[in-house]
């Protein structure tokens, strides 16, 4: 028999361990770490998210059960004090830079979205993580509220993450959103939360596409009108001038405006975009398509642990957080093994169950036929 080491040893061979102890020895306060690295701090935290621990007690447990397998990652069992005294003071910026460095080796991977045109395609977006206000008061943004937020640019061929920032749930989305340096040539979609007319005038500049939705007040000149297929669902196909004095200000462009109803339940929306090369129909698409991000944020939520935090400080909340994250790209590394058409999120649930087990990840993600033969009926007639 072939010897294997665990799913979770394999799933962490896109780490280099030298890049992370450069990056640990950056991110580094206070006096040197005796009784565990930030190796170890990182081999628990990041073992909490894809087996559903839920405690640092429950972290502690499970890592002392599995100490001879701890052993082949250089890692040891760190007691739960210890981990809490690390994620609490040792700054989480150490998992921030990891999460960019893998994310680099991310994008060497062939990678095709479901669209005919070649430019990149991002949605962007945000998602609150809720907090108990009691426990976090630090994340207080209304009397009865605390949260942080969680911003992303989702690319389409990867269904991976390539823009993250984590922020105050109280900040704006635009103030995230605005840094994120999308490439030349690519699209980005996005909902209304995310109107800036200073804004689209520098994407255009920058030669970056965008697809959104109009607010229903928005004042605007109609400069031409297109043909359309009203078959397809669009209505009107239009080239605009936002004209108040707010969007002449901001110097935004002539946009395009298409106006759309949903076939399958009738429901009207009005869209608004740089691109005028792209077909009406295919703006469409490409907002109704955002739906992805939103999916994103859903497999992370329910299957990595960034809903019930083992610590109470902001850094220990930062730690936790770009661990998931990190954890997330992990599992994307592993998606070529798994079987056509699974996603992300059937890959995390089967992970889950062979973490420590000793079998080659494509055994994992790929398990053989079964070659049990279904059984005659007893009492079957030959008739």
């Amino acid at each position: 028999m072939s010897h294997h080491n665990t799913a979770f040893h394999q799933l962490l061979k896109p780490i280099s361990r030298h890049e992370f102890e450069s990056l640990a020895q950056k991110h580094h306060v206070g006096q040197k770490l005796r009784s565990a690295s930030r190796w170890d701090q990182f081999i628990g935290m990041s073992m909490s998210q894809l087996s559903g621990r839920q405690s640092l007690r429950d972290i502690e447990s499970n890592l002392e059960s599995q100490q001879k397998k701890l052993y082949h990652l250089g890692a040891k069992p760190i007691a739960r004090s210890t981990l809490a005294r690390l994620n609490e003071k040792q700054p989480a910026d150490l998992y921030k830079d990891l999460f960019y460095q893998l994310l680099k080796r991310c994008k060497s991977f062939p990678s095709k979205h479901k669209f005919r045109f070649k430019n990149p395609l991002y949605s962007l977006d945000a998602s609150a993580i809720n907090l108990s206000l009691k426990l976090f008061p630090w994340a207080a943004y209304r009397s009865d509220t605390a949260s942080v937020k969680l911003s992303v640019g989702l690319n389409h061929s990867s269904l991976i993450p390539e823009f993250v920032a984590i922020s105050e749930g109280n900040e704006n989305d635009m103030i995230e959103g605005r840094k994120f340096q999308f490439p030349k040539g690519s699209i980005v979609a996005f909902d209304k939360g995310y109107i800036d007319y200073k804004w689209f005038a520098d994407l255009t500049a920058k030669g970056v596409g965008f697809v959104t939705r109009l607010r229903p007040k928005a004042v605007y000149q109609v400069l031409d009108s297109r043909p359309v297929i009203k078959s397809k669902g669009v209505r009107s196909d239009q080239t605009i001038q936002l004209s108040s004095a707010h969007a002449k200000k901001r110097g935004v462009p002539a946009l395009r405006r298409v106006a759309f109803t949903d076939v399958k339940t009738g429901k009207d929306y009005v869209f608004l975009t740089n691109n005028f090369k792209l077909s009406s129909a295919t703006i469409a698409a490409i907002y109704k398509d955002r739906w992805q991000v939103e999916l994103f944020f859903k497999a992370i939520k329910q299957n990595l642990k960034i809903k019930a935090f083992v610590g109470l400080t902001k850094n220990a909340i930062l730690t936790q957080i770009w661990i998931a994250m990190i954890s997330y790209l992990l599992v994307s590394f592993a998606r070529h093994s798994a079987k056509n058409g699974w996603s992300v999120q059937r890959i995390l649930r089967v992970i889950q169950l062979n973490l420590f087990e000793r079998k080659s990840l494509n055994e994992v993600l790929k398990p053989p036929p079964s070659r049990h033969k279904k059984r005659e009926h007893q009492m079957k007639l030959s008739l």
